[in-house]
């Protein structure tokens, strides 16, 4: 069979290059941009599959003039393979401020005007924003089946079987032809082609589309139902002390001093329940009698449900929780249901979007929450572009403001965390796992409703695969991250680091890549973002991608025998020496100071 592929890409800014303005607005003028990192392995992949079954493949970015450079990236990787391979470049100045929605419908009316496609592959999400919204959205837009972060793919008479990365396991799925697929960070290598390799591409293979010739509109800005507000840098100030020129018994005092000065072993603090009064997560302005707030709940996740609810139940709204799992009225209703809508014999993503659809059209919800899981993305972005709804992705947190829902999303790695506005009547965010404060259960029975939703979906589910719990690092109070320096066989070395600090094991990306320890404990930026009281970096190198995942952590401890390491700079203390040799001192003096309850 001949295909026809199209792969989505993405030009962000370098990390480490990027600085705010005085109006807080991000300084692009001069900053090093490149590939999105998920975009590079659909690129890759889409000229894989070129390769091995015929074919062509079309790149196609909404941007700037400049994000040609993606485009001829992804060209001269395609063209060095023998796969013929062209660039559409959907740029114009009313493009300008769109947020995914907006983007997602500018993408269809390209794809549409460019195709038919039988396959289009973009990344699981781009790193600058890390919504992952624009694939689900575009799925919904097109018509077509989706499957999200596939890490295993094979083709073969019109059918895809993947392999679906989902937070804490995996999920091997079958879909025909056309479809759209998000790529995980495994799936491929990724396309890289030096400066000369993308200026060697010649001009005639990029079209260039504005908006006139998509139609009429609008877009850009006028098509986005969501704008972002005030914008903060959420810089962590770190202590930095590293006494790499003291003995190690004294390194390891100093540093569990210096800790508990800081209040890394006082744990009065941690998950502070309250009664129903506002706490710093969510601040109300403004109460209504007629709000109604649906929340979407995921099967096996509990600890996020009650976080969902119990921050929905504040909003002075009636509370609807969304269910496919037989409900338990008392439970969902101590949590902060006041209604229970449960949808039978779902399972599918695009079935249960669907199903919230058409509940939203009955009640005209003030507000929909899902969780900010690979399941709850599909769906909430699916619900959002059916509705034309602003969608917020990752919110840590909300505001009430004049009667409307403000939702606070963290951006590029948490370093930036916005304030992020919707326009729509329906106004809808994902939540972060661990985020939102928990409430003291109340005594209530929620009314139970069930809904019956038509099966359409095209995707197959042939197994769920769940490998660990997604709240484990969410909720723990203590993790002790280890890099691939220490085996797995040694891991028990670290056990009783675990339990004097009541910690659970975390991990940079090349353990879990290795399959040492499961996906859901990876952390960083294609991993998870934590905010422990302690966090202690066990013969991690401290790179970028990885420590960004816990700028929230509220102490770090770094221990590393390379007295130069980067994480002792993003430490607040630091001990230098063997792992082997640091972790018995350190259970010891701490031990020492905190000795276990008889």
């Amino acid at each position: 069979m001949s295909l026809r592929i199209a792969a989505l890409v993405k030009q962000i800014p370098a990390f480490e290059a990027m600085e705010l303005g005085p109006d807080s607005r991000l300084l692009r003028d001069g900053l090093e941009l490149e590939m999105n990192p998920y975009c590079r392995r659909a690129v890759a992949k889409a000229v894989e599959l070129a390769q091995e079954h015929g074919g062509t493949v079309t790149l196609c970015t909404l941007g700037p003039p400049n994000a040609e450079d993606c485009l001829r990236e992804g060209i001269a990787w395609g063209l060095d393979r023998g796969v013929e391979a062209s660039g559409v470049l959907i740029t114009d100045p009313e493009f300008a401020g769109s947020d995914t929605l907006a983007t997602a419908r500018a993408l269809a009316a390209a794809l549409v005007r460019e195709g038919p496609f039988d396959l289009i592959l973009t990344g699981r999400n781009s790193v600058d924003a890390d919504t992952g919204q624009v694939g689900p959205e575009l799925a919904e837009l097109m018509g077509l089946p989706f499957a999200t972060a596939v890490r295993h793919l094979s083709l073969a008479e019109g059918v895809l079987d993947l392999r679906c990365e989902h937070d804490d396991g995996w999920v091997q799925v079958r879909v025909a032809l056309p479809a759209l697929i998000s790529t995980a960070e495994r799936l491929t290598e990724p396309c890289k082609v030096d400066p000369a390799g993308r200026a060697a591409v010649d001009a005639d293979r990029i079209r260039a589309v504005d908006a006139a010739a998509l139609g009429a509109g609008p877009w850009g800005q006028a098509a986005s139902p969501t704008s972002v507000g005030a914008v903060q840098v959420h810089d962590v100030a770190r202590d930095r002390r590293v006494w790499r020129d003291s003995p190690l018994q004294e390194q390891v005092e100093n540093a569990v001093g210096l800790l508990a000065l800081r209040g890394a072993f006082d744990s009065s603090h941690d998950h502070l329940a309250t009664t129903g009064e506002v706490t710093p997560a969510v601040h109300v302005a403004g109460r209504a009698d007629d709000r109604v707030v649906l929340v979407v709940l995921e099967p096996g996740h509990d600890a996020l449900a009650r976080e969902l609810l119990g921050t929905s139940s504040m909003f002075d709204a009636h509370v609807v929780a969304i269910t496919v799992e037989k409900p338990d009225a008392d439970v969902l209703g101590g949590w902060g249901a006041d209604e229970i809508v449960e949808l039978p014999g779902l399972v599918i993503e695009e079935d249960i979007a669907s199903g919230v659809k058409e509940l939203a059209r009955e009640v005209h919800p003030w507000a929909i929450i899902a969780p900010g899981t690979a399941w709850g993305r599909e769906i909430a972005s699916r619900v959002a572009a059916s509705l034309g709804a602003g969608l917020t992705g990752d919110a840590i947190g909300f505001q009430v403001e004049d009667g409307r829902l403000v939702g606070l999303k963290p951006a590029f790695g948490g370093r930036l965390v916005a304030a992020i506005h919707a326009t729509s009547d329906v106004q809808m965010a994902t939540v972060r796992a661990g985020m939102l404060p928990m409430m003291t259960p109340r005594e209530y029975r929620a009314s139970i409703r069930s809904m019956e939703v038509a099966q359409t979906s095209r995707v197959e589910v042939l197994a769920r695969v769940r490998d660990d719990d997604l709240d484990v690092l969410a909720e723990a109070s203590a993790v002790v991250g280890v890099g691939e320096a220490i085996d797995p066989s040694d891991y028990p070395r670290l056990q009783l680091l675990l339990d004097v600090l009541g910690a659970e094991l975390g991990a940079t990306r090349k353990v879990t890549d290795r399959g040492w320890l499961p996906r859901a404990r990876q952390i960083g930026i294609t991993g998870r973002s934590i905010a422990p009281r302690l966090f202690i970096s066990v013969a991690a190198s401290g790179k970028f991608n990885h420590m960004v995942g816990v700028r929230g952590a509220r102490n770090v401890l770094a221990v590393n025998n390379d007295p130069h390491a980067l994480v002792f700079d993003v430490a607040d203390a630091g001990i230098v020496g063997e792992w082997q040799d640091v972790i018995p001192l350190l259970v010891g003096e701490i031990s020492r100071r905190y000795p276990p309850a008889s």
